[in-house]
C-alpha cells in the first residue's frame, strides 16, 4: 500500500471536489445512464466497477470482483485505498456520504485524487445510489471497517465504524430500483466480457465474477496485458510471426502502450482506448498510430530495396491489412468529442503516439528482418490487390453496374420507389425465387434469387468479390456501392430479408451473406436493415385438406399438438394411444419442409412473406468483437476451430438437418 504520509500518494477529503447536487437523477435517469432498459441496468454495474479499476490504474488496487446475489443485488469489491471517511470541508458530511449523495463529487476533479481515470464526470457512485432501492457501502481503511446504508439515495444513518481490519478497499452492494428499471435481469456473460476487457487493459489486475444463483464463477488475470488481448483477438488466424510487437513508454505524464501482430486475414482489427475506455471512432491516438505505421514500413521497404525507386509508396490501408493492434493511452485530462467518449480529441496525443511507435517499431523491424520482410511482402500483395480491385471497380462503374442505373436482370423489383416502404428478399435458388416472385406483393416486395453458394468474403479480397456475379448483383440491387463508394443513404430498401432453406446448405448461405454484410456493409446491419426470414418447418394438414396449420419450430409443434390433444380429450373424443401424435391431435398429415421450393407461391407468401403472419429475425451486432471472432471461426481457414465451435454450440440448435 502507498505511504499515507506521502502527500503525492495521499487520498483524503480535500481531494474530493463538489460541483452540484443529486436531485435530477431519479427524475431523468436516462441523462446519466443512457436509459432504463437492460443496457442502463448494466451501466450501474460499470459505474461501480470503473471506480475500482481507476484505483488499479492509479496503482493502488490489483483486484476487482463482482458478485451477482440471489436476491437480485450486485456486490462490487476492490482492494484499493477505500473511499476517504473523514468529514468533507464543504459539505460537513463524511466524504463517503458526499461521494454517494452529491452529483459530481469524486476524486476525478482537481489535483491529487486520480491522475488517470476512465470516468470523467464523477457522477457514477451517486447515480447508482439514487437509482437503487438500497445501497450498502463498506469501507476498509485506517485499520477500521466503516459502513453506511442508503434507501433511494437517502442515508438511513451516519457512516459508522463496525470493526477493525488490516485490509483496505471499498465494497458496494446495491439493488436497482424496480420502479425505474422495468426488468432487473443481469446477464452473466455481459458482465464477464466487461471484466475480461478490464483485465486485458490493466496489467496485473485480477478481475472476477461469481453468480451466487448458479454457482458459476470465473476470474481473469493477464500478465501480458494488451499483448494477451492481441493474442486473444487472433485466435483462428495464422500469424505472420508468433512474436507480438509491444511498447510501453511514458511521455509528459502520458503513458502510451501499443501491441500489434500481423495475420493472414484481409481485414484490419485496430482498437483504440483512452484510460481503458474504448473509442470506436478513434481519435488523435489512432491518427498518430496510422501515420507512424505507414511511414516506418515505407521507409524500411525503401531502405532495404523491397520497394523500387519508381514504385509508389504503400498506402496506409496496405500497411494495415491483416493487422491486429491495441492502442492504449493513459492521460490526466482526456478530451472526448461528445458525451459518448467515442473519439479522443487531445491534439498532443497524436504526436506522442507517433513518436513512440515510430521509434520502437523501427527498432523491431531492424531486429526482426525475417518478420519485417513478411510484413512488407503482405503489404505489397495488398497494394497489388487494391490496384486490381480499383481497376475492377472502375471497370464496372464505367459500365454503370454499381451506380443503380441498371438493375440486375434477375431482380424482380417492387413498384414502390420509397425505400421506407420497400423490402428486398434474397432467395436461395431459382426455384424458390420463382415461387417468391409469383406470390409476392409486387408493390413493396422485391426478389433477388441467388444461384448456388455466395462467395466466402472472409477468404477473398475485394478484387475477387467484384469478379463474382452474385456479389455484384447484390451490391447493384442494394444501390449503396462498396468500400470507397459506399453510401448508406443510397440504400434502396428498408428491409433486406435473407430467405433460405431450413437445412445445412440454407444455413451456410445465410452465414455467407451475413459475413458479407458484417465485413463490407456493417452500417446496413447497424441500421437494423438486415433480417432472416423464418420459413415453417412443419405443416399440419387438417381433415379435408382445405386448410393447414404451419409450425415454425419443434417447441411450437409440441405445444400445438399438446393443446389439440388436451382439447379433444376434454371434448370426450377417444384418442388412439398408439397412433402418431399429429393424428391424436386430429390432423390427417404432418409434413416437414426442408426447402422453400417445396411450397407453392401462395403457401410461401402466406407463411414466410406476408407481413401479418411471417416470422422475421432481425440481425443485430451487440458485440462486434464477439461477432468478428464467430465469423472468423465459421468462415476462416481453421477447420478444427470451426468444428469445436459447432460442437460447443450444437446444444443451442433445435433444428439441425444432418
Amino acid at each position: 500500500m502507498a505511504d499515507k504520509t506521502n502527500k503525492k500518494n495521499s487520498y483524503s477529503a480535500d481531494q474530493i471536489t463538489v460541483l452540484e447536487g443529486l436531485d435530477p437523477v431519479r427524475k431523468r435517469p436516462g441523462m446519466y445512464i443512457g436509459g432504463t432498459g437492460i443496457e442502463g441496468l448494466h451501466h450501474l454495474v460499470w459505474e461501480i466497477v470503473d471506480n475500482g479499476i481507476d484505483e488499479a490504474l492509479a496503482g493502488h488496487a490489483n483486484e476487482v470482483s463482482v458478485k451477482m446475489l440471489p436476491d437480485g443485488g450486485i456486490t462490487v469489491i476492490d482492494n484499493g485505498r477505500g473511499i476517504p471517511t473523514d468529514i468533507h470541508p464543504k459539505t460537513g458530511k463524511s466524504t463517503v456520504e458526499t461521494v454517494l449523495t452529491v452529483l459530481h463529487a469524486g476524486g476525478k476533479f482537481g489535483d491529487g485524487g486520480y491522475k488517470v481515470s476512465g470516468g470523467l464526470h464523477g457522477v457514477g457512485s451517486s447515480v447508482v445510489n439514487a437509482l437503487s432501492t438500497k445501497l450498502i457501502v463498506t469501507v476498509r481503511r485506517d485499520g477500521k471497517v466503516f459502513q453506511q446504508e442508503y434507501e433511494r439515495g437517502v442515508p438511513k444513518g451516519d457512516l459508522k465504524p463496525i470493526g477493525k481490519t488490516d485490509q483496505t478497499g471499498t465494497e458496494i452492494t446495491f439493488y436497482a430500483d424496480n420502479t425505474i428499471f422495468p426488468v432487473i435481469d443481469y446477464n452473466y456473460e455481459t458482465i464477464l466480457d466487461r471484466l475480461r476487457h478490464a483485465a486485458y487493459l490493466t496489467k496485473g489486475l485480477r478481475t472476477s465474477l461469481e453468480d451466487l444463483n448458479t454457482g458459476e464463477r470465473y476470474s481473469f488475470y493477464f500478465e501480458g496485458g494488451i499483448q494477451s488481448y492481441v493474442k486473444h483477438l487472433n485466435i483462428g488466424r495464422e500469424a505472420v510471426d508468433e512474436d507480438i510487437f509491444y511498447v510501453d513508454k511514458t511521455i509528459n505524464d502520458v503513458q502510451v502502450e501499443i501491441s500489434l501482430q500481423y495475420t493472414d486475414a484481409y481485414t484490419e482489427t485496430i482498437k483504440a482506448f483512452a484510460n481503458n475506455v474504448l473509442n470506436p471512432d478513434g481519435g488523435t491516438h489512432l491518427t498518430g498510430f496510422r501515420s507512424a505505421l505507414t511511414r516506418v514500413i515505407n521507409d524500411y521497404a525503401r531502405k532495404n530495396g523491397l520497394l523500387k525507386e519508381k514504385e509508389e509508396n504503400l498506402s496506409g490501408e496496405d500497411t494495415r491489412e491483416g493487422m491486429t493492434a491495441i492502442i492504449l493511452v493513459k492521460l490526466p485530462d482526456p478530451q472526448f468529442e461528445g458525451q459518448t467518449k467515442n473519439k479522443l480529441g487531445n491534439p498532443e496525443i497524436r504526436g506522442y503516439v507517433e513518436t513512440v511507435l515510430a521509434e520502437y517499431l523501427n527498432y523491431y523491424l531492424e531486429e526482426h528482418p525475417a518478420v519485417a520482410r513478411k510484413i512488407v511482402g503482405k503489404a505489397l500483395l495488398a497494394a497489388r490487390a487494391r490496384k486490381a480491385a480499383r481497376a475492377a471497380r472502375d471497370n464496372i462503374l464505367r459500365k454503370g453496374i454499381l451506380d443503380g442505373a441498371s438493375m440486375p436482370g434477375k431482380l424482380a423489383d417492387c413498384s414502390n420507389k420509397d425505400p421506407k416502404d420497400s423490402e428486398l428478399y434474397l432467395v436461395e435458388g431459382d426455384s424458390a425465387g420463382g415461387s417468391a416472385k409469383s406470390g409476392r406483393d409486387s408493390k413493396s416486395q422485391a426478389i433477388l434469387p441467388l444461384r448456388g453458394k455466395v462467395l466466402n468474403v472472409e477468404r477473398a479480397r475485394l478484387d475477387k468479390m467484384l469478379a463474382n456475379n452474385e456479389i455484384v448483383s447484390l451490391i447493384k440491387a442494394l444501390g449503396v456501392g462498396i468500400e470507397e463508394s459506399f453510401d448508406i443513404k443510397a440504400l434502396r430498401y428498408d428491409r433486406i430479408i435473407i430467405m433460405t432453406d431450413a437445412d445445412v446448405d440454407g444455413s451456410h448461405i445465410s452465414t455467407l451473406l451475413m459475413t458479407f454484410f458484417f465485413r463490407y456493409m456493417k452500417e446496413v446491419v447497424d441500421g437494423g436493415h438486415v433480417y432472416l426470414a423464418k420459413p415453417p418447418l412443419f405443416e399440419l394438414v387438417k381433415q379435408g385438406r382445405k386448410s393447414s396449420e404451419f409450425i415454425y419450430d419443434e417447441s411450437e409443434l409440441d405445444r400445438v399438438l399438446d393443446e389439440r390433444i388436451a382439447e379433444r380429450v376434454k371434448a370426450g373424443i377417444k384418442i388412439e394411444s398408439e397412433s402418431e401424435r399429429y393424428k391424436q391431435a386430429g390432423f390427417v398429415e404432418q409434413k416437414r419442409y426442408k426447402g422453400l421450393g417445396e411450397m407453392d407461391a401462395e403457401q410461401l407468401f402466406e407463411t414466410t412473406m406476408n407481413p401479418e403472419k411471417r416470422v422475421l429475425v432481425q440481425v443485430k451486432v451487440d458485440d462486434a468483437e464477439k461477432a468478428d471472432a464467430i465469423f472468423n471461426k465459421l468462415m476462416g481457414t481453421e477447420v478444427e476451430l470451426r468444428k469445436s465451435f459447432i460442437q460447443a454450440n450444437a446444444k443451442f440448435v433445435k433444428d439441425l438437418d444432418i
